[in-house]
């Protein structure tokens, strides 16, 4: 795995995500773990001081798998979030746990749980709640 990319993560975002990953059962536990890594790597800061660039839980996003050439748009939810949410991504998958925190441009070289790796690009943050002033979602 190459370098990977700095994050910048959303104070409530990172409380809860804490939660999820605290409360992880043991199917989950692999995730939960790299998802702890990039929270200990990760900037945390306020919500007001999220740039509209950066992918914050509930967040729409294009993204970009250059490892198959194939572009998606999803939006990255909290599990109990998924059923509800038509393109949602759980940040408790191995893909969405990849994306919390990158900015437009980023691109990270991420595990697969079938030992192999996945190369993913931010293309646009679509929607944003911070961008849109609800800071508590």
């Amino acid at each position: 795995m190459g370098q990977r990319p700095p994050l910048l993560i959303n104070r409530l975002d990172a409380e809860r995500l804490q939660r999820l990953i605290n409360d992880a059962s043991e199917k989950d536990q692999a995730v939960a773990d790299m998802l702890e890594n990039e929270l200990s790597r990760g900037v945390v800061v306020d919500p007001q001081e999220i740039p509209e660039n950066v992918v914050s839980m509930n967040s729409q996003i294009q993204f970009t798998d250059l490892t198959r050439d194939k572009q998606m748009i999803r939006t990255l939810v909290y599990p109990h979030a998924l059923s509800s949410t038509e393109d949602g991504l759980s940040v408790m998958a191995p893909i969405g746990a990849s994306l919390i925190g990158l900015k437009v441009g980023d691109i990270i070289d991420w595990p697969l749980p079938n030992n192999s790796q996945t190369l993913l690009r931010i293309d646009a943050v679509l929607w944003q709640p911070e961008r849109e002033g609800q800071f508590h979602r």
